[in-house]
């Protein structure tokens, strides 16, 4: 018997907000736990900031008032979004009567061919999400302000907090992760929860420098000439050279660092992850989600998918991030 492909289906509200969820927040930092998540914003959400000063006096016998208190906030505003795309069926019928008949690598056989093809429209939008949360202007159609941009004009960033950057490589990548662990507050750091956020070519020359054959130029004592060149770590990690590493986590002066797929090249940023918020409306009524069979209307073999849902990013405390490569037009 051939696979039925009618597949007019219609998701709204909470319903909608599961395939939402599939889409946003399998984006690699989001599915990895980069970032704090919330998930029921229906429009915006205020993140509270509360500032004290001098808070422990001496001891008295009278009640007096012993700080300030200053409560700043920072509005997450998660923007509407959607997607609009035609597919023709016939391309993915293939696909979808051999992951029934068991020849695929799916573990998890998506129920109907709507669910089919909804997966690999999730797929994509969580690879854009994972671009907007980091590098996103809501100036681009279908992106939102990521952090790059927030940071980039907030006058509220210590200038002693903004590193320069360079081009990043194999050999010079040891000294500027450190200088970026040199500038987080003495307060943050050892926090639970605190990370260097760097992008893939970051990562990948700190792995490459870690397996032992990169190389440095070294200077004489008075710093004012190249006087030769050596190996970083001999043979590298456990003796093991490029081999050392395993997709595991990694590490400089014991701060934990997370790859941000969405950062663009030569860029970081540390804070904690409780610094950072990703906001959606898992549950709100703005959700939708369709799959249109175009064959009852206009005999074609096409199918229309149709996502509308909302996204943002913010953080709470400026002063507690540190940026390498980011400049900031408001400093």
């Amino acid at each position: 018997m051939a696979t039925t492909t009618s597949i007019t289906t219609t998701y709204a509200g909470e319903f909608a907000g599961q395939y939402v969820a599939a889409s946003l927040l399998e984006a690699k930092t989001l599915s990895q736990g980069g970032i704090s998540i919330k998930p029921n914003v229906k429009f915006k959400e205020v993140l509270k900031r509360l500032d004290l000063d001098g808070i422990v006096k001496d001891a008295s016998c009278d009640f007096a008032d012993t700080s300030t208190i200053t409560l700043t906030e920072r509005i997450l505003q998660p923007e509407e979004q959607q997607v609009n795309l035609q597919i023709c069926k016939s391309d993915f019928v293939s696909d979808w009567e051999a992951v029934q008949m068991g020849y695929s690598a799916y573990h998890n056989v998506p129920p109907t061919f709507a669910d089919f093809v909804l997966g690999h429209i999730a797929a994509k939008v969580a690879e854009r999400t994972e671009l907007s949360i980091w590098s996103g202007d809501t100036a681009n159609d279908g992106q939102f302000d990521g952090f790059t941009k927030k940071l980039s004009v907030d006058a509220g960033l210590p200038s002693a907090n903004e590193l320069a950057g360079i081009a990043i490589t194999s050999s010079n990548v040891i000294e500027e992760l450190g200088k970026i662990v040199d500038a987080i507050p003495a307060s943050m750091y050892g926090a639970e929860g605190l990370f260097i956020y760097v992008s893939q070519n970051i990562a990948r020359a700190y792995v490459r420098a870690l397996g032992g054959f990169a190389t440095v130029t070294q200077e004489n004592a008075a710093g004012n000439d190249k006087v030769g060149i050596t190996s970083i770590g001999g043979a590298g990690v456990n003796s093991q050279g490029t081999m050392w590493y395993q997709n595991g986590g990694l590490m400089i002066d014991g701060v934990k660092i997370f790859v941000a797929n969405g950062l663009a090249n030569n860029k970081a940023i540390a804070t904690t992850k409780d610094n950072l918020f990703f906001g959606t409306g898992l549950v709100s009524d703005h959700n939708e989600v369709k799959v249109l069979d175009m064959a009852d209307l206009d005999g074609s073999q096409n199918a229309r998918i149709i996502m509308r849902f909302t996204a943002g990013v913010e953080y709470a405390i400026v002063e507690d991030i540190v940026t390498y490569g980011i400049v900031n037009a408001a400093n």
